[in-house]
């Protein structure tokens, strides 16, 4: 059941003050293709999602921060000139955000705010980032006069994650959230910032999200020490070729030339990182023909990927990427950072209801629970709801 404005103008009320706020919204996002590659300078190709965020916001005139998080029934209140902040990770989003428009100049004071999302949490879909980026746009238009770029405000969320929550996330999930366009995904280079709409209406096809519910949590080692492997890499790289900054810079012949000097497990990160912006561009080239066979093929390798050579698979999701190639699915893999969530599916119309039934049936039977299946439509971005 979609959220709806309603559901969070009457908690506002009911737990903050009995008046009207703005309401905002940003939507998590799927990823197509281009897992692990955002930090490492390379492409993505993510789309945004119908589910998101939604937070009313009043200002109060004080330089304190009422919020009530409706999905948890949390509540908390924050100087915004408070070094520290709340301690619950669901405030510190909002906390992050506050501070870092702040650094950008924006006046902001103190509000009253209730939020919700209908983003499944720990699914790989970017429920944090879509917190992130709906407060970041709320900020912007309440105090800030609309006067910061839709770019920089996704790195407002980014900069959340690295000083706030210590996740040394790339930009991928923020700039979807900010960025999407319905009936669209978009090829982001993460060197150099420049991003491109495709169009997506496949004929005959359906994206559909598969949720493990296995519950992954990015904040910490796991995530960061992947990043680090890369960086390692890189840094042998650039002894021997200037202008190496991150594995985009990297050639297949750079890689060889290290193996002796890297650990064999960094060796396999970027083995991986750089084969990944290979596929992304393999996906692009394929899509402008209607070849969605090579979509698939790539999504596969992706997936192989991620789980042998990446390591942040889990035996549910390589499950789940089983089931989808005994079903003839065109393509499947892990969507997000990995170590639960979701896998993102090609499926041919006319395989949709078996492969849904058969998933259901024999992840129950093996897990005990029932895996919850997404179907995806592609939304617009961060905006104004009322």
């Amino acid at each position: 059941m979609r959220l709806t404005i309603d559901d969070v103008r009457s908690r506002f009320k009911k737990h903050l003050v009995d008046a009207e706020g703005s309401v905002y919204a940003s939507p998590g996002r799927i990823n197509l293709i281009g897992e692990h590659t955002d930090y490492n300078g390379g492409f993505v190709f993510p789309g945004a999602v119908q589910q998101g965020m939604i937070a009313e916001i009043r200002p109060n005139g004080t330089r304190t921060v009422r919020a009530y998080s409706i999905d948890l029934k949390d509540y908390v209140e924050f100087s915004i000139d408070d070094d520290k902040g709340p301690n619950a990770s669901h405030f510190r989003y909002i906390f992050g955000v506050v501070r870092e428009m702040m650094k950008l100049g924006v006046p902001v004071e103190g509000f009253d705010t209730a939020f919700a999302g209908d983003v499944p949490l720990g699914a790989g879909m970017s429920s944090s980032a879509a917190l992130e980026s709906c407060f970041a746009f709320a900020l912007n238009d309440l105090f800030g006069d609309n006067k910061i770029d839709k770019m920089t405000l996704a790195k407002v969320g980014q900069a959340t994650e690295h000083n706030y929550l210590g996740c040394k996330c790339g930009i991928m999930d923020q700039f979807a959230s900010v960025h999407g366009k319905a009936g669209y995904l978009m090829r982001l280079d993460c060197r150099s910032g420049e991003f491109e709409y495709f169009p997506w209406n496949p004929q005959g096809y359906k994206l559909v999200l598969v949720n493990s519910c296995v519950k992954h949590e990015l904040v910490g080692s796991p995530y960061n020490d992947r990043r680090q492997s890369c960086e390692n890499v890189v840094a042998a790289i650039a002894k021997r070729h200037e202008g190496v900054e991150t594995l985009r810079d990297c050639t297949w012949e750079m890689l060889e030339e290290v193996k002796a000097e890297c650990s064999e497990e960094d060796i396999r990160r970027a083995t991986y990182a750089i084969g990944e912006t290979d596929r992304v561009l393999a996906v692009c080239d394929a899509l402008q023909k209607g070849d969605y066979e090579t979509v698939g093929q790539m999504m596969y390798e992706t997936h192989a990927g991620l789980s042998k050579d990446y390591e942040v698979s889990c035996e549910e999701l390589d499950f789940l990427n089983d089931i989808a190639k005994d079903c003839g699915v065109t393509g499947s893999r892990i969507m997000g950072g990995g170590f639960g969530g979701c896998t993102i599916n090609l499926v041919e119309e006319a395989l949709y209801e078996p492969f849904v039934e058969t998933v259901k049936t024999k992840y129950k039977e093996k897990y005990g629970k029932d895996p919850i299946i997404i179907d995806v439509v592609i939304g617009d971005g961060s905006r104004k709801l009322a």
